[in-house]
């Protein structure tokens, strides 16, 4: 052990690796530059508080300095209370500047900006060349499991996961004898097995039937939208949206200079007057977003019947197309006749878990090709690994199973929530279809949601105000979203009824003028 017995060795392992740097040639003291060094790491936030700091003999060897030089340094921020002394364990930082927001922190910026001198930095403004930060996304609160009621979509109860098979995939993987391809890299391609699972599990659930080279996995539905923006777009393309919409997808060709045209939505789904004109037309037809409305078959034969005549291509999202449960839904677009003319994109995440970001893209294999490439100078591939053992977890039967009882949780959370706003919000109109993962609600005239929004929150539920899916420059303010995927089942009823007293207020508030 290099000289260090057991216990020696394991106290040198939890001390913290520092790269620190003085020069014996520079006019200030060794003592003053490794000062100045310690206080720059703790000022930036960078000493972990649970480990030691290396020992003055381990230091001074680094750095080629005495070992009386880095215990005098450490001696004197004890003093001064940057480091606490541990006998037999060695030096911590002090808990106070534990978090580089505190008070304490923000003073020790001030006077290592002071002992430093005139900070040159550079300007950041002039060099950005594009601002991603003015793009508005979508609001919601990064607490939002901490609510009691938390009626957000996009988001899963984690209670649900199948963890007991996800470790059983895992744990054969890790103990199998064979090669283990999942740990290489892939350079562009994908896992072939789930991309056969997608073939032949997936896809033909939504009538389609795609070659191997036709597919390509993607880190979730957005990343797959970015990639196809980034290949097909340019300034001046014309793209059709649905309003209200899918902000992300709206900010993804906002981004790349397209010309953006929107189209209302109505009960039968995308409004198709004037969409003839744009190159292509981003559509959510199986359940829309925000409103969760099916596009009607005749509005869909309308749709594909001027797509050649126009020479228009349809980016299809399918995002919930697992999780709906629908089996008497129409088949995705991409299983129609103007096939070639329809890039399909779907999710595995929405059913399983946000976090996996697990998505894939169907297209011609020409539009595979590029989009493969471009991925390659992203990132390369999705995590071999995790694609590995989610096509283990499709092809073992895992993925099926978990998904009927998932769909049938799904099925008793809307019903429960259904029957609940009915009793409690009696007076708002729902415009979803029977099966959408979320309720798009329209509130009485004159009711502000981003209000009502917040003094719900005030009674520990989240809604989400539906203003910020329309894209016009006064969006109304009568409509929000209930999403109940993220509650439990059992809280859906209590919750809704809270709201229920938050809105009341809210209309009482309208008819007294207060």
């Amino acid at each position: 052990m290099n000289g260090l017995d057991g216990q020696g060795f394991e106290e040198e392992m939890c001390m913290t690796s520092l790269c620190l740097e003085v020069d014996p040639n520079a006019g200030a003291c060794l003592q003053e530059q490794l000062r100045k060094t310690l206080l720059e790491a703790i000022r930036m936030g960078s000493l972990p508080s649970e480990d030691a700091l290396p020992s003055c003999r381990k230091l001074s060897q680094q750095l080629g300095i005495s070992r009386n030089t880095v215990a005098i340094v450490y001696e004197k921020l004890v003093e001064d209370g940057y480091l606490i002394s541990r006998p037999r364990s060695g030096y911590y930082l002090h808990p106070d500047y534990s978090d580089p927001q505190s008070t304490l922190s923000s003073s020790l910026t001030a006077l290592t900006e002071t002992n430093n001198g005139a900070i040159s930095a550079p300007n950041w403004h002039k060099r950005i060349a594009q601002r991603p930060t003015n793009y508005q996304g979508i609001l919601k609160p990064g607490n939002w499991s901490e609510y009691a009621y938390p009626f957000i979509y996009g988001q899963l109860d984690t209670r649900l996961f199948p963890l007991a098979q996800w470790r059983d995939v895992s744990r054969r993987l890790l103990s199998s004898q064979r090669d283990k391809p999942w740990l290489r890299d892939r350079i562009d391609q994908d896992d072939p097995l789930l991309i056969e699972q997608l073939r032949k599990r997936i896809l033909p659930r939504r009538g389609i039937f795609a070659r191997s080279e036709e597919i390509l996995i993607t880190m979730g539905t957005q990343n797959a939208l970015y990639l196809i923006a980034q290949l097909l777009c340019h300034r001046g393309t014309r793209v059709a949206l649905e309003s209200p919409g899918y902000r992300e997808a709206m900010n993804v060709f906002a981004q790349r200079g397209a010309c953006l045209q929107l189209q209302t939505v109505d009960t039968e789904g995308m409004r198709l007057e004037g969409s003839q004109q744009c190159d292509y037309l981003y559509v959510m037809p199986s359940h829309q977003v925000p409103t969760g409305v099916t596009m009607s078959r005749e509005r869909r034969e309308a749709l594909l019947a001027q797509l050649p005549h126009h020479d228009q291509i349809v980016i299809e999202d399918d995002y919930d197309a697992e999780i709906h449960g629908d089996q008497f839904a129409l088949p995705a677009l991409k299983a129609s006749a103007q096939s070639a003319r329809i890039i399909y994109m779907g999710s595995l995440s929405k059913a399983l878990s946000p976090g996996l970001r697990m998505g894939y893209v169907v297209a011609d294999a020409e539009v595979i090709d590029e989009l493969r490439a471009l991925r390659r100078m992203m990132y390369r591939h999705p995590p071999a690994a995790l694609q590995h053992q989610l096509a283990q977890f499709i092809s073992q039967g895992y993925y099926e199973r978990y998904l009927k009882l998932h769909v049938e949780e799904i099925d008793r959370r809307r019903d429960t929530m259904r029957l609940a706003i009915d009793q409690a919000l009696p007076g708002c109109l729902s415009h979803s279809s029977s099966r959408s993962s979320a309720f798009w609600m329209e509130a009485d005239a004159g009711i502000d949601t981003q209000r009502l929004a917040w003094h719900a929150a005030q009674r520990g539920v989240l809604i989400e105000p539906g203003f910020q899916h329309f894209f016009d420059a006064a969006p109304p303010r009568r409509f929000f979203r209930l999403g109940f995927g993220a509650i439990e089942r059992e809280r859906i009823d209590p919750g809704i009824q809270h709201l229920g007293l938050a809105y009341d207020n809210a209309l009482s508030t309208l008819t007294t003028g207060t």
